[in-house]
């Protein structure tokens, strides 16, 4: 017996990870796409809608790497 569906497959879920997984301990803030750990751990049981309003906030946050940099370049 054969069973036809129309089922679709999931749509993936839009994410900002760029694959630079590390958060930095100042800011809270991921290096690569500036998400908090609880962001990233929720992100797949996030609607869309608070996926979108998070992925808006992201430009406004700071950049944890030119802290990171300035730091680094910083007198001793």
């Amino acid at each position: 017996m054969s069973m036809t569906t129309n089922a679709q497959p999931p749509r993936p879920i839009v994410t900002p990870c760029v694959k630079v997984c590390a958060v930095d301990g100042a800011s809270g803030y991921c290096l690569g796409c500036r998400r908090t750990l609880p962001e990233i751990a929720g992100w797949a049981r996030l609607s869309d809608a608070e996926r979108d309003a998070v992925m808006a906030a992201l430009p406004d946050r700071p950049d944890p790497m030119a802290a990171l940099t300035a730091a680094s370049q910083a007198p001793r």
